[in-house]
C-alpha cells in the first residue's frame, strides 16, 4: 500500500489526494473547489490530477442539488471503448498492421476533420435546451459521429499479457459537447459557478449534458465499428462477443454515497464501483490497463482517467524532440509523418502509468495490460 490518501490543507471541506506527485498549484485548485458551498462531505483527487481550466483534471465531488459545468470537462462524456478479437497478437506480422493503421486513416477523420457529407438515420432523440444548439446539433451531429477528434484521442489495437488483441478508442463528443459545455459554463458564471436542478438553467444543463453523453457513446460506437471493419479485412479475425466495455470520464451521475442521494462530479475521473471493469489508457506508446473497481467510498467510488499530463503541450514541443519520440516508439506502427505535432503526447509528458496504478491500489485493481502495436492519433 501507498499510504494514500493524503489530506491537503484547506479552508472548506476536507480534500483526499489518491496522488504522490501532485503539483502545488492542482493543490490550490483542489482546494478551491473544497471551499465553494455547494460542495457535499469532501473532494476526492484522483492520482493523474493536473491543472487545467478552472478545476483540475482529476478531480471528484458531489453536490445535493446543483450541477457545476466547469468540473464536467470541455469534452462532456469524453471516454474509452474496447473491444477484444479472437486472435493471437504474436501471430500478427507488422506488415498487416501498417495495413491496419493505413485503413483507418483513410475511413477515420481526425483532428478538426469532419466527414464530407451527412447521413440519414443517425441522429439521437431528444431536442436540445436552446435554438442555438439545436441549430448546431441539426447541423453537425450527422458530419460528426464517428470522427476522433485531436489531443490525447485515438485509435490503438494493443496485444494483451496473455497474447489476445484488443482495440481501443477514445473519443468524445467532438464540437457539439464543446459547444454544450461552453454554453452552460456562461449560464453558471464561469468555472466554479454552479446551477441549481430546480432552475430552468439547471435543468436545462443537466438535460444537455446526458444528451452529450449519448452521443460521445454514439461516437466511440462508429469509430469502433469502423475500425472493426479494417481490422477485421485486414487481419481476418473476428470480435469476440460480449468484450465491447465503453467507460466514460468526464460526466455527472446520479448515486447514493454516504447514505444520500448526491449528484457526483467528475472532471477526468471514472467510476469504479465494485468488481465492474473499466479502462485506463496510458500515454502514446505506453501500456493501457484493464481494470476492477474497488468501490472506494472516499473516492465516491471512483479512479484515474489516464497517466495524467506532467508537461504542458508547449512544454512538450519545446523539451522533446521528434527524433527521441521516434525512438520511443520504435516497436509502434504509428504515422511517422506527424512526428512534429505528436510530441505533445510523448509518453515523456506524462505520468508513468504504473506509477499512477501504485497510488491507487484501493480504488482499482488490474487485471489486464495492454501494450500498443498500432497506434492513430486525433
Amino acid at each position: 500500500m501507498s499510504g494514500l490518501p493524503r489530506r491537503l490543507e484547506s479552508r472548506g471541506a476536507p480534500v483526499f489526494a489518491w496522488s504522490t506527485t501532485l503539483h502545488r498549484d492542482t493543490e490550490r485548485q483542489l482546494t478551491r473547489v473544497a471551499e465553494q458551498p455547494w460542495i457535499a462531505h469532501h473532494v476526492a483527487a484522483m492520482p493523474d490530477a493536473h491543472v487545467s481550466e478552472g478545476i483540475a483534471v482529476g478531480t471528484v465531488f458531489a453536490t445535493r442539488d446543483e450541477v457545476v459545468p466547469g468540473a464536467l470537462g470541455g469534452d462532456l462524456g469524453c471516454g474509452v471503448a474496447a473491444l477484444r478479437f479472437a486472435a493471437a497478437a504474436s501471430a500478427v506480422p507488422r506488415v498487416a498492421l501498417e495495413r491496419v493503421l493505413r485503413g483507418w486513416t483513410e475511413r477515420i477523420p481526425v483532428g478538426d476533420e469532419r466527414h464530407r457529407r451527412s447521413w440519414a438515420g443517425v441522429a439521437l432523440s431528444g431536442e436540445l435546451s436552446t435554438r442555438d444548439l439545436e441549430h448546431r446539433r441539426r447541423r453537425l451531429e450527422p458530419r460528426d459521429l464517428g470522427t476522433l477528434g485531436g489531443g490525447n484521442h485515438f485509435l490503438e489495437l494493443d496485444r494483451s499479457h496473455d497474447g489476445g488483441l484488443w482495440l481501443l478508442v477514445h473519443s468524445g463528443s467532438r464540437g457539439l459537447g464543446a459547444a454544450i459545455g461552453r454554453h452552460h459554463l456562461r449560464a453558471a458564471g464561469g468555472p466554479l459557478g454552479s446551477l441549481p436542478l430546480a432552475t430552468e438553467p439547471g435543468a436545462a444543463c443537466l438535460h444537455d449534458v446526458e444528451w452529450a453523453l449519448r452521443f460521445a457513446r454514439a461516437n466511440r460506437d462508429e469509430l469502433l465499428r469502423v475500425a472493426t471493419e479494417v481490422v477485421a479485412h485486414e487481419l481476418a479475425v473476428s470480435p469476440e462477443p460480449d468484450t465491447h466495455l465503453d467507460v466514460h470520464h468526464n460526466f455527472v451521475a446520479r448515486e447514493e454515497h454516504f447514505g444520500e442521494s448526491l449528484l457526483v462530479h467528475r472532471k477526468g475521473a471514472i467510476a469504479a464501483p465494485v468488481d465492474q471493469l473499466a479502462l485506463i489508457p496510458g500515454s502514446m506508446g505506453t501500456a493501457s490497463y484493464l481494470v476492477r473497481g474497488l468501490a472506494c467510498e472516499l473516492a465516491f467510488r471512483s479512479a484515474s482517467h489516464g497517466a495524467g499530463r506532467v508537461l504542458t503541450r508547449r512544454e512538450a514541443r519545446a523539451r522533446i524532440a521528434p527524433r527521441r519520440l521516434e525512438q520511443q516508439l520504435r516497436r509502434v506502427v504509428f504515422d511517422s509523418t506527424r512526428l512534429e505535432s505528436l510530441v505533445e503526447e510523448a509518453p515523456t509528458a506524462y505520468r508513468d502509468i504504473a506509477e499512477v496504478l501504485d497510488d491507487e491500489v484501493d480504488l482499482v485493481s488490474a487485471v489486464l495490460r495492454l501494450e500498443p502495436l498500432v497506434v492513430l492519433k486525433g
